[in-house]
């Protein structure tokens, strides 16, 4: 078992049994269930906006290569850079080196989950560049030196007085109060500074558009704006998939991405940004940089079977229906991306060896591919990793003899009525003697924790021959 998996087990057994985790997120759930049915309303037909932004998605994907370029080719145009990047290392060399060569010692960074994955704000916190996260969220997350807890909400595990004795030990020793607005107001305070100081500001972007070769950013708090318009140098870091063909398909994304990520009808700030300040404009970076991410997505790319992983958009939906992530939380995957979308794609950027297990972290419901804006069968790609990590020979050993027993059972008729009389058997000794639940159990992991699984006097088989003889007989 790998050292990711090891942990992962670890922390669910903790996370699950903490009574008051479960409970803020279940409310936090519950909030958004009512929201994202609020939103879906305002659609006229949701299911043919879902259909529109897979086919976007998809002729995206499909035709990547041509579409990125298109992009490059008009973001060079107006004056901007464009670095493409293989891995995060060169992705964190470049903007690392870009600071430095431009004496930059303070960065404001818009919330981003790529610049999560390439791990850039420690990378340059080790040159001695000081990062503001501006985002909330990201900013409370930062504070308390983690990862974001959601892909769209990043501290939606904090209560507000978690964060209030965040803030006093961290920013005020006299901080008053818990309230949400009075919290917000210290921190505003303090990024404030941070936005006028700051020489370079770094964001994500939600979409690339080919066509207009703008970048599109989607925020709800406007430290977006903030961060790529007033510092002087505006870095984009941005995986290739987040590329679409035509500025027209916004129309549709962008207010199918509001709805699935938080319920609105559309998102308070959306942004685009296509180059640097241009002669005559009062705003905007005097450097505007592109870097693009592959860092594993061009072989997930070359998949057929599975390239429709990239067509996802961050909207989060598919954590907030996943009844794993309810109870187990998002730290728990120790992976930038939680949730049924990060269990499908960490083992295609990190390692199928190390993080093979998260396909197992699912109960093949169904219900993330249900409310996915985009379509991905996600609950048939869970299966598929699990597929290749068999192909690539990273399961134990003994899981596969035990598969190639079940194997051969199933395919010999007596062989399999033969172990399914000797289970039976076995459990009654073990019930008889009192031992349900306990390590001789072979039920162990479902009787630990609820009442034992009650034994039939008959097989299905027996009861399947009785009821043929039975229609026989009055025949």
């Amino acid at each position: 078992m790998s050292t990711a998996a090891q942990r992962f087990l670890q922390d669910a057994a903790v996370k699950s049994a903490d009574l008051m985790h479960r409970e803020v997120i279940r409310k936090g759930m519950d909030s958004y269930d009512a929201a994202h049915l609020k939103g879906r309303a305002r659609i006229k037909d949701w299911e043919a906006a879902r259909q529109k932004c897979q086919a976007i998605k998809r002729e995206a994907i499909n035709h990547l290569d041509q579409y990125v370029l298109q992009f490059e080719e008009k973001v060079l145009a107006r004056g901007g850079h464009v670095f493409w990047a293989a891995n995060s290392e060169e992705a964190c060399a470049y903007v690392k080196n870009l600071a430095t060569r431009l004496g930059v010692r303070t960065v404001v960074k818009s919330k981003s989950m790529v610049t999560e994955e390439i791990h850039l704000g420690s990378v340059l916190e080790k040159a001695g560049i000081k990062v503001w996260e501006t985002d909330f969220g990201e900013f409370i997350v930062q504070l308390r030196e983690e990862g974001p807890y959601h892909i769209v909400t990043p501290a939606m595990h904090l209560l507000r007085g978690q964060i209030a004795e965040l803030f006093r030990e961290k920013l005020e020793t006299e901080i008053t109060s818990d309230d949400p607005a009075y919290l917000m107001g210290v921190a505003r305070r303090i990024l404030r500074q941070a936005f006028f100081s700051a020489e370079m500001g770094i964001s994500g972007a939600n979409f690339l558009v080919a066509d207009a070769g703008v970048i599109a950013i989607s925020t709800n708090e406007g430290n977006g704006r903030l961060c790529t318009s007033v510092p002087r140098i505006h870095v984009v870091v941005t995986g290739i998939e987040k590329v679409i063909p035509r500025l027209e398909d916004l129309a549709v994304l962008w207010p199918v991405l509001a709805t699935s990520g938080t319920g609105q009808g559309i998102t308070t700030y959306g942004t685009l940004i296509g180059g640097p300040r241009r002669a005559g404009e009062a705003d905007g970076p005097e450097e505007f940089h592109v870097v693009l991410v592959d860092n594993g997505r061009s072989q997930l790319l070359a998949d057929p079977e599975q390239r429709e992983v990239l067509h996802c958009i961050r909207c989060g939906a598919c954590l907030n229906i996943c009844p794993v992530f309810r109870h187990v939380g998002g730290h728990t995957y120790g992976t930038t991306y939680p949730g049924p979308i990060g269990s499908v794609l960490t083992p295609h950027l990190n390692g199928i060896a190390e993080f093979k297990h998260l396909s197992y972290a699912s109960s093949l419901c169904g219900a993330c591919t249900s409310v996915c804006p985009v379509k991905i069968n996600l609950h048939h790609h869970l299966l598929q990793n699990r597929r290749n990590a068999t192909e690539a020979r990273v399961t134990k050993p003994s899981e596969r003899w035990m598969f190639r027993g079940w194997r051969m059972a199933m395919l010999h008729p007596r062989l399999y009525a033969a172990g399914g009389w000797l289970m039976r058997m076995c459990l009654r000794a073990v019930y008889g003697l009192g031992l349900a639940g306990s390590i001789l159990d072979p039920m162990r992991v479902w009787n630990r924790y609820r009442t034992p699984v009650p034994l039939p006097p008959q097989s299905f088989r027996a009861l399947w021959k009785q009821q043929r003889r039975n229609e026989r007989a009055a025949n």
